[in-house]
C-alpha cells in the first residue's frame, strides 16, 4: 500500500492494484460559496493531477472534499465513486462515469473493494470508506465520525482527523480527538495517518477568525501510544509517498 497526502484532505490511495485520488484539492483556491471574504484557503503549493487514475473517491459534496477548481483539472472519463451530493457535483462538471455508494454498500473495482460507510451530518449523512484487497485495507473519513455499524476488525491504516475544529456556537464539525481512541480499539491498525488540517495551508476570513481548533496533549498523546505500541503514528508530510504493510 502506496499513501500520498497532499493536504487538506486530498489523498493519492495506491493499494489491490487500484489508484484512487481521494477528495482532492491540487490547485486554486478553497472558497465556500465563492465567498472569499467569509473564508478562504489557500495551498502552499499548487500540485501536478497525477496520471493512470482507476478511480475518483469523493466522501462529500462540499468543496473541500469535492473542490470545484480540482474538479475543472481532472480528465472527465476518470470514474467517479461517492456520496450522493459528491457525486450530483461531479456530474455538474461533467464527469461521465459515477457510482453513487450510500453507508452499507460495497462496489468491487478489480481485486479492492469499496465500502462506504457512515460519515459526518453536514447536514445529510456523507461518507467514510473501508477499502479491502489483496491482503491490504484502509478506513478513511474525514471528520471523526465513525460508524457505529462497523465491526471491530484489524486494518493495514486508518486516515483520520486527530483533532478538533469546530466555531463557538456550532460545536466541533470535525471530531478528531474523540475519535481516534475509538479508531484505535476498534481496528488496531498498524498505521494511523492525520489528515484534514495538515500540509500547510493557508486560511484567512470572518470564519477563520473565529474557528476554534482543538487537539489532544503531548501527554494524552504519549498515552495512546503507549496503549497501542504496535500502531505506528503518521503526521504525513505534503508530497511524501508512504509504504505502508501490515507488518
Amino acid at each position: 500500500m502506496q499513501l500520498t497526502y497532499f493536504g487538506a484532505n486530498g489523498w493519492l490511495l495506491e493499494l489491490a492494484g487500484q489508484r484512487l485520488l481521494l477528495d482532492p484539492w491540487l490547485v486554486g483556491p478553497l472558497r465556500f460559496g465563492g465567498a472569499g471574504w467569509l473564508f478562504e484557503g489557500t495551498l502552499p503549493r499548487e500540485w501536478p493531477i497525477p496520471g493512470d487514475l482507476d478511480c475518483l473517491l469523493l466522501s462529500q459534496g462540499l468543496p473541500d472534499h469535492a473542490h470545484p477548481a480540482t474538479l475543472e483539472r481532472l480528465p472527465k472519463a476518470l470514474p467517479v465513486v461517492g456520496s450522493a451530493a459528491a457525486v450530483q457535483q461531479a456530474r455538474r462538471f461533467g464527469f461521465t462515469q459515477s457510482e453513487t455508494l450510500r453507508p452499507g454498500e460495497r462496489l468491487q473495482r478489480g481485486s479492492l473493494e469499496i465500502q462506504a460507510t457512515a460519515g459526518a451530518p453536514v447536514p445529510q449523512v456523507e461518507n467514510g470508506y473501508l477499502l479491502r484487497g489483496s491482503g491490504e485495507s484502509l478506513y478513511v473519513e474525514p471528520h471523526g465520525f465513525l460508524d457505529p455499524a462497523l465491526p471491530a476488525e484489524p486494518l493495514t491504516a486508518v486516515i483520520t482527523p486527530v483533532m478538533d475544529l469546530g466555531l463557538p456556537v456550532a460545536g466541533a464539525f470535525v471530531k478528531g480527538r474523540a475519535v481516534v481512541p475509538q479508531l484505535l480499539e476498534r481496528f488496531t491498525p498498524a498505521h494511523l495517518l492525520a489528515s484534514t488540517a495538515g500540509g500547510d495551508v493557508a486560511y484567512s476570513g470572518l470564519l477563520q477568525q473565529v474557528l476554534q481548533a482543538k487537539a489532544n496533549s503531548d501527554q494524552e498523546q504519549a498515552q495512546l501510544a503507549g496503549r497501542h505500541p504496535h500502531t505506528r503514528f503518521i503526521d504525513p508530510d505534503p508530497g511524501h509517498c508512504y509504504q505502508l504493510s501490515a507488518d
